[in-house]
């Protein structure tokens, strides 16, 4: 018959604590890595986002821009053509 000694093998009850351990590391590990990528993907996104909304931004200023413009050609035109039909109507009175 062959005799084992202490140190051979472990028990299995004496296997399972570190074992436990050893996952929970390599599951911490595998989080973290999990968590980096999550945190670069968020950045990207918020970046895209911010590019979107300072387009958004430019887009807005010039058709308020272009508004703007537009209300002080069209006074421009009314106030010349107020001149003009000041000028047409003077020359009415004289004829």
């Amino acid at each position: 018959m062959i005799e084992i000694g202490d140190d051979a093998m472990a028990e299995p009850k004496d296997m399972v604590i570190p074992m436990l351990k050893e996952l929970r590391d390599e599951m911490r590990l595998g989080f973290a890595a999990v968590d980096r990528r999550f945190d670069e993907l968020e950045q990207r996104v918020n970046t895209r986002f911010d590019r979107i909304e300072k387009r958004q931004d430019a887009q807005k200023d010039a058709f308020t821009g272009e508004s703007i413009l537009g209300r002080y050609a069209i006074k421009e035109v009314d106030e010349r053509l107020a001149a003009l039909e000041r000028d047409v109507a003077e020359l009415r009175a004289r004829s």
